[in-house]
């Protein structure tokens, strides 16, 4: 080893996150495969990416050498750590400095959440968002006078259960917007697991397996002693049950209704023709009759250019019927022609994911990770 060299070190996931939320500059070695790499890489406005399979550096990192910077740090990524620890290695032997692997690899970046103060609650209590961010998913967490509800949780409940212990509070709900389709849902995971009441909508419950309690309209969810109430609001198409929520009067929680930059697809149980037209009732009807002052905190985000200050996702209301693309379309018939030209491609293994989240199927923890590897596909204008 040169003696100029230092050692290869590791970065984890978080610690990559707040590179990204601060558009620090970051140069990473992808040396997953070709098709991998292009499906799904780490984005952000201060990252410079190359790729170069792993099996293309057995023989020597001459090639990667090349095209490295000349000075800066240089991150090198792969699937689960192991190759990129060993090419990481060869290129601190070859004399290069500052050189990291991504700890856990981008199994870990998929399931890394960070969490975000979205706000402080007006009679007490605050409602911070999770940002899955290299997925695009967006969890919330509800805190009010020691108590806490959970929308939309990932599967890695550990993160839900240390926060809200850091918080003093207790779990005591978690709701589901919808039945997911892109991601495993740990809402009734974490219900049995702190003995809180799983809510999810009826009309996307039609085929589970298990007892949950009804989320319909004219619910109101208290959470700690407080006026804090979410407040469901039945808004169909991405799928037939999908359901918002009001909080606080002043958030307004779109699932995968409404995004900051698109709007949701309607396509992922195989009944786009019929959803389509709930859809364009939910955005040009029922979200235009809501307060156009509502803070709109969507399921997940498409872009890393919708994450703003610390990484929050969210934008007004009003603001989004100015510049959404997806709101600009006044006409049924233009409307459905946009979303059918715009559909990306189906989430990976989205039909293995709807299947667990309906209790159908059980697979192990391994497999469920390896299901949800990939970009979030869950938005039109999205490719």
């Amino acid at each position: 080893m040169s003696a100029a060299a230092s050692p290869l070190q590791k970065m984890t996931a978080g610690e990559l996150t707040r590179r990204v939320l601060s558009k620090e500059p970051l140069f990473i070695l992808d040396v997953r495969n070709d098709s991998d790499a292009a499906d799904w890489q780490i984005e952000g406005e201060g990252i410079e990416l190359i790729n170069i399979p792993y099996f293309d550096l057995l023989e020597g990192v001459d090639a990667a050498l090349e095209r490295l910077p000349k000075d800066g740090d240089v991150l090198v990524v792969c699937a689960k750590e192991g190759s990129s620890k060993f090419v990481g290695g060869q290129l601190v032997e070859a004399g290069r400095s500052s050189v990291y692997y991504l700890e856990g690899g981008m199994k870990a970046w998929s399931e890394h959440l960070e969490p975000v103060l979205i706000g402080r609650l007006k009679d007490g209590g605050s409602l911070y968002q999770f940002v899955r961010i290299g997925k695009g998913c967006l969890s919330y967490m509800i805190i009010s006078e020691g108590e806490a509800a959970v929308i939309d949780a990932v599967r890695m409940t550990d993160v839900f259960h240390r926060f809200a212990a850091e918080q003093g509070a207790v779990i005591k709900h978690t709701l589901d917007t919808h039945l997911h389709a892109d991601h495993i849902s740990g809402g009734r995971k974490l219900a049995e697991q702190t003995g809180g009441t799983y809510w999810l909508p009826p009309k996307d419950a039609e085929e589970v397996t298990f007892d949950y309690e009804k989320l319909e309209e004219g619910n109101v969810i208290t959470v700690g002693n407080t006026s804090i109430e979410i407040q469901p609001v039945y808004s169909p198409g991405h799928t037939i049950g999908s359901t918002s929520f009001i909080v606080d009067n002043r958030y307004l929680l779109t699932g995968d209704i409404l995004f900051v930059e698109s709007i949701g697809r309607p396509d992922l149980a195989g009944k786009a023709e019929d959803w389509v037209g709930d859809l364009y009732t939910t955005l040009y009807d029922r979200y235009k009759s809501l307060p156009h002052e509502l803070i709109v905190l969507p399921a997940h985000f498409g872009k890393i250019t919708e994450l703003g200050e610390g990484g929050a996702v969210f934008a007004r209301l009003g603001d989004l019927y100015k510049h959404n693309p997806g709101l600009q379309i006044s006409a049924e018939a233009d409307f459905r022609r946009m979303v059918s030209e715009n559909l990306p491609e189906h989430p990976n293994s989205y039909q293995e994911i709807r299947q667990t989240n309906m209790g159908r199927i059980d697979p192990d923890e391994e497999r469920q990770g390896q299901m949800e590897i990939g970009p979030n596909r869950c938005a039109v204008h999205d490719k």
